[in-house]
């Protein structure tokens, strides 16, 4: 979705197949006014059409544009680790450099690699959702809620941010396939018996890491689990978590979430907020 101010942007397709574009006054008064094109990413054809629409703000003399994106896509493609390898963040944030944007505002981007790469990238911290959700958890538990890490990544990354007593991750990988197999805790396990256990991490897509993840908290007693992705693809309805009844609740933002379901919590709507 694209948004300049609070107009949602809508377009069609030409019998060929290309985008049909039209901007009333109104939407572009929403861009003088306001400065700033929202894109809440669905799709890459969203990418072309945000080519388009900006090329035709600068026809109008609207020079400074902000992009606000608080997703960014390919953001896991941010390595090479083969010759056939296309490094399409790269190539992303290429073209998006291209557009001249005052400020690209991103939330919690996957890695270092993408706030290098986009230029006047300016990137929200998801300290303060984080903090709302351990507050939603805390009067359930009679003991300090303790953080799980999936990865060392992810430990090093949120245990600056989060100042709780936590444990981490280490995948078991099957190293011929990729896949994961399973997951062993690291730290202290006296923090995980009895205690309820919010997961943290920034991208969410079927879900197996937090899978095996609640798995293995399970089995060395963790009473309640949480999650929270700063970035949940809807991709998670088809995983092996969300029906494994392993987890309490799931809380996200809106950021590429667009589906419903009981046990996911949207705590930041950035598609109906202008």
């Amino acid at each position: 979705m694209i948004k300049l101010g609070n107009e949602i942007i809508e377009y069609g397709h030409y019998p060929d197949g290309t985008l049909n574009i039209k901007l009333t006054s109104e939407e572009i008064f929403a861009a003088i006014a306001s400065s700033r094109i929202s894109w809440y990413y669905d799709n890459e054809e969203e990418l072309v059409a945000l080519v388009y629409i900006l090329n035709a703000l600068h026809s109008q003399n609207i020079t400074r544009i902000d992009l606000d994106m608080p997703y960014v896509p390919n953001a896991r493609m941010d390595r090479c680790e083969g010759e056939s390898d296309v490094f399409t963040l790269k190539y992303f944030a290429d073209i998006i450099n291209s557009l001249e944007f005052g400020t690209v505002r991103t939330l919690d981007v996957h890695s270092t690699v993408t706030e290098a790469l986009i230029n006047n990238i300016s990137n929200e911290s998801p300290v303060s959702y984080i903090q709302f959700v351990m507050g939603q958890i805390v009067p359930f538990t009679d003991k300090e809620l303790t953080i799980f890490y999936p990865d060392a990544g992810a430990m090093k990354r949120y245990s600056k941010m989060i100042k709780a007593p936590y444990a981490f991750g280490n995948k078991v990988r099957d190293w011929e396939t990729g896949k994961i197999q399973g997951l062993e805790v690291i730290g202290d396990q006296n923090l995980i018996a009895d205690h309820d256990i919010l997961i943290i991490d920034d991208i969410c897509s079927r879900g197996g890491t937090f899978y095996y993840a609640a798995q293995k908290l399970k089995e060395l007693g963790a009473k309640d689990i949480y999650l929270w992705v700063s970035h949940c693809e809807n991709t998670i309805l088809d995983g092996d978590l969300i029906k494994s009844g392993l987890l309490k609740r799931i809380y996200t933002t809106d950021s590429i979430y667009t589906a419903k379901h009981d046990l996911i919590e949207v705590v930041s709507n950035y598609r109906n907020v202008g």
